[in-house]
């Protein structure tokens, strides 16, 4: 038995929405990861059982490392086909949006969700959402934006209809988000709902291989190299920072999810309690940055990166040079050694 989250109200409302629309979209943040396309491809799964025509669209490509994700290949990105991904956006009855709370995650797709005429939803796991749908669902202590996903199929009573791609889609999710259920696992029934989803024939032990252990050669080489190299240990504030340029991304060949799981592993140094990501893009500076012992890298984020996230997961952007993105993080250090559980001697 789950615990319960989403009101029967809420819950008939959705299975509504659904019932009486037929053309219905999918959409989710920019540069999206496992927890984007788990939930978004288990709505779709959901929903074509349902005999609805459902799409996906996304703001740019997705990583090749979620490739093997059961709908993988449907999905619409609208750095690729622009006009396409308009087209289906502007003849949508419905928009399900998953796992972002502020339209401008959705980048250069945001004025183009907003505008559209349809119902919108949103279902999201961060903290603070925005008011940009017509109804939604936020719990920012939910593991990921999959697991809320699977708990609305079965608040709708549709748990009959999720086959095995839907439920290998949002266990994906839930996977990538937990790093294999070890953060982010608030609700003990998390468990549970994995259970249901092995029922389903899902192959958990692939999911972990293909998205969380399997690498290129030049993403191998790119992590060493950032570890060796690129790594700073502030062992007064208990923290750790890496720092990739483009010509050292260029380096390596960098492509979309190479980088993946890079800042996890500055956690595994003894002492270290947070650790942050600064990555050269096209158009900004990526900051990821994840925390043990409760350390709230996500109010980090929050105040100097125009982000956040969760307590222990979060993530940015800052628009100006690396060095000025990195200068402002280390010069802010000291103002958060307050949250430390154990103080450096």
């Amino acid at each position: 038995m789950l615990t319960k989250f989403i009101s029967d109200k809420d819950a008939e409302a959705f299975l509504r929405l659904i019932d009486e629309n037929e053309n219905i979209v999918m959409t989710c943040h920019v540069r999206p990861d496992g927890d984007a396309l788990g939930s978004t491809l288990g709505f779709y799964h959901l929903l074509m059982r349902m005999g609805k025509n459902a799409k996906v669209v996304i703001p740019d490509k997705a990583p090749k490392s979620l490739a093997f994700v059961p709908g993988a290949k449907e999905l619409v990105a609208y750095s690729q086909y622009k006009e396409f991904a308009e087209t289906l956006i502007q003849n949508a009855d419905l928009i399900i949006c998953c796992d972002f709370n502020k339209a401008s995650r959705l980048d250069q797709l945001a004025d183009i969700i907003l505008n559209a005429s349809c119902k919108k939803v949103l279902v999201d796991h961060h903290l603070d959402p925005d008011n940009f749908t017509d109804l939604t669902f936020s719990f920012d202590k939910m593991s990921s934006a999959s697991e809320l996903t699977f708990r609305l199929i079965a608040a709708m009573g549709l748990l009959e209809m999720m086959d095995k791609d839907c439920a290998t889609a949002i266990c994906t999710g839930i996977v990538t988000d937990t790093r294999n259920l070890s953060v982010n696992c608030e609700y003990s029934d998390l468990y549970i709902i994995m259970y249901e989803l092995i029922k389903k024939g899902v192959d958990k032990r692939r999911i972990v291989k293909e998205a969380l252990e399997t690498k290129t050669y030049n993403s191998v080489k790119l992590c060493a190299y950032a570890m060796s190299e690129k790594l700073t240990i502030f062992e007064q504030h208990q923290g750790a920072v890496i720092v990739l340029d483009k010509s050292e991304l260029d380096r390596f060949n960098y492509e979309k999810g190479d980088s993946e799981g890079l800042v996890n592993q500055a956690l595994e140094i003894k002492g270290i309690t947070y650790s942050f990501f600064l990555r050269e893009d096209p158009d900004c500076i990526k900051v990821s940055a994840r925390s043990v012992n409760n350390f709230p890298v996500n109010q980090i984020c929050e105040d100097l990166f125009n982000g956040g996230g969760h307590i222990q997961a979060a993530g940015g952007e800052f628009y100006g040079t690396l060095e000025e993105c990195q200068k402002i993080l280390i010069n802010a250090m000291p103002n958060y050694d307050k949250y430390l559980t154990h103080k450096h001697k």
